[in-house]
């Protein structure tokens, strides 16, 4: 089904995601369009919705937690010297419109607004490929524009004096299960050992599914991982990791994540070469 507020994404027929793009959410959460369920060619969930542990976590999207100042990733900000601090500083991604919506996949314009005003304009591009009888690929870009006349930064808890906290950006919630996923790369595996560094491709295995997460730009390469396994299952970029991240007046960031979503537990040698054939043009 696909309406006005909601886009199903299609693999040879198959639903494999449902995006919502005017989600009625408090402003608290930081409201924000988001694909779920995201689903493995066998139907099974591998995305969760505002589950209990964090509220503000929204199944597949983007999400920064400081936008000069302002949340864009939902929940409580993160305050030097103070710590988690409830602030009305919420701000929200709105949907203006397709320029293309196939059932195979879409472009979105949004605009990220706070404060009554926009603070940064957005196109989106999303697309699912298939690659298997039992693996198919989410290809995910976000180009945002400053369009102010100044520069603004992108911050993350991280740069705001939480070591370890640097999430911001492409954020996958997946699927909670009764034991954590593991999580590995081509040369380490564990959350402590993958997560804050950089690494061609990232994998988190569940219990019947694995997700494949790789950047398929170099400057998207460069970002540090994100991970979270332990006390919840989550993988996303660190757009500001060491430094906040300046976007001049008029520039554009554009940063594009492509996703492996597989029935079954993946091997090293499989992610490898199914991450490959979907990032490979």
């Amino acid at each position: 089904m696909t309406s006005a507020d909601t886009t199903v994404l299609r693999v040879a027929g198959r639903p494999v995601a449902r995006y919502v793009t005017r989600p009625e959410l408090p402003a608290r959460l930081s409201p924000r369009p988001y694909l779920h369920p995201v689903t493995t060619l066998s139907g099974v969930s591998v995305t969760e919705l505002s589950p209990a542990d964090h509220a503000h976590h929204l199944g597949v999207g983007v999400a920064v937690p400081d936008v000069e100042g302002y949340n864009f990733w939902g929940g409580r900000t993160f305050v030097r010297d103070q710590g988690p601090t409830e602030l009305d500083n919420h701000g929200a991604q709105r949907h203006l419109g397709f320029q293309l919506r196939d059932p195979d996949g879409f472009v979105e314009e949004l605009r990220w607004v706070a404060g009554g005003t926009e603070v940064l304009r957005e196109r989106r591009t999303v697309a699912a490929t298939a690659l298997t009888g039992t693996a198919w690929a989410l290809d995910f870009t976000f180009a945002l524009t400053n369009p102010a006349a100044t520069a603004l930064t992108l911050g993350s808890p991280a740069t705001n004096g939480r070591p370890g906290a640097a999430y911001g950006g492409f954020f996958w919630r997946a699927r909670k299960e009764a034991s954590a996923p593991d999580v590995f790369t081509a040369d380490t595996e564990g959350e402590a050992a993958v997560h804050g560094r950089a690494a061609d491709w990232l994998a988190l295995a569940g219990s019947s599914w694995t997700l494949v997460f790789a950047g398929a730009t170099d400057a998207t390469r460069r970002d540090p991982w994100f991970v979270r396994t332990a006390e919840y299952p989550g993988v996303g970029s660190s757009l500001a990791h060491d430094a906040r991240l300046p976007v001049p007046p008029g520039d554009t960031l554009v940063r594009r994540v492509v996703t492996v979503v597989a029935d079954g537990r993946l091997g090293r040698a499989e992610a490898a070469a199914l991450i490959r054939k979907a990032v490979t043009p």
